[in-house]
């Protein structure tokens, strides 16, 4: 029964789902305060899910309904499969295996895949625009940002979130692999399309990217798979190099600076061209964190 519940509500499932809409909050308040907006109110996010679900789904002409209708579901449940092995706001994750870093890496890669199959799955010339950038985008990111949390993970000797968490708790790892903590960082925001590496939603030019096509409740899904991801990326940032997981309440602190940091960049910068996002990131983002890893490599054998 208390596996149950662990699962279903605390501290994953619904609690996961809440963290992420408040997060969502924190995140778009911060922005519109930043650029001297109001913003939304505390229960925004809670609302417009509320109405999404309520909301009829419509699927359109020339898609295949049951992968239209199956895709949300899966980007949602590939997210919250990852909160399974993170310690979010610093508390034990419900599983931990070796080798469980790759497997949440590439769980946190499942909702961008499925929203470009989304958008590919259609007949609309903007979702199949937004698809094409979806996947760009993504193959350019995942290999900085799979390289980013692997530093820590070399310097602990394990693939293990709970071991790595365990060895950056006596060791800040922003001050040791602070290229690792940028590259980081940057990659989550592209993972998750946030200005300025929206260009695949960007709706001044292709309206809302792979989602245009979508409304009701995979839509509502697509965003709690969102939140869900930003609440997990930003976990394993503060775990890896912020000090690992200490008091509950510290960790959520740490996690909230992060969030701070990146409304800071999202209000700073215009959005950036897809062969922007793409091509430079993919070409220096990759070798800033591979020079990073020859410096740790170095430094291990002079120490030795």
């Amino acid at each position: 029964m208390s596996a149950v519940f662990a699962l279903v509500i605390f501290p994953g499932g619904v609690f996961i789902l809440l963290a992420g809409m408040l997060y969502e909050w924190v995140d778009r308040k911060l922005v519109a305060r930043f650029q001297n907006r109001v913003g939304p109110r505390w229960f925004q996010p809670l609302a417009d899910t509320v109405k999404l679900l309520a909301k009829e789904e419509v699927v359109p002409d020339g898609v295949n309904a049951q992968l239209f209708v199956v895709l949300p579901v899966i980007a949602l449940a590939g997210a919250l499969t990852a909160v399974l092995y993170v310690p979010v706001f610093g508390l034990a994750p419900s599983f931990s295996f070796s080798g469980d870093l790759i497997v949440t890496i590439y769980m946190l890669s499942l909702l961008t895949l499925c929203m470009g199959l989304a958008g590919a799955n259609t007949l609309n010339r903007f979702s199949l625009l937004g698809a094409t950038r979806t996947l760009t985008q993504l193959f350019s990111y995942e290999a900085p940002f799979l390289l980013a949390l692997l530093g820590p993970a070399i310097v602990a000797g394990s693939w293990r979130i709970s071991t790595i968490a365990d060895y950056a708790a006596g060791h800040w790892l922003i001050l040791t692999q602070p290229i690792g903590f940028a590259v980081a960082l940057i990659g989550l925001m592209g993972k998750l399309e946030l200005p300025p590496f929206d260009a695949p939603e960007a709706e001044t030019e292709i309206v809302a990217g792979a989602l245009t096509e979508y409304s009701g409740r995979g839509l509502a899904l697509f965003h709690l798979g969102k939140g869900v991801e930003l609440v997990v990326g930003l976990t394993l940032v503060a775990a890896f190099y912020l000090g690992g997981v200490t008091n509950p309440l510290w960790f959520a602190v740490k996690t909230l600076a992060l969030l701070v940091g990146l409304a800071g960049v999202q209000t700073l910068l215009t959005r950036l061209r897809i062969d922007q996002t793409v091509g430079l990131w993919w070409r220096y983002g990759a070798l800033l964190v591979l020079v990073q890893f020859l410096a740790l490599i170095l430094w291990e054998g002079v120490i030795a």
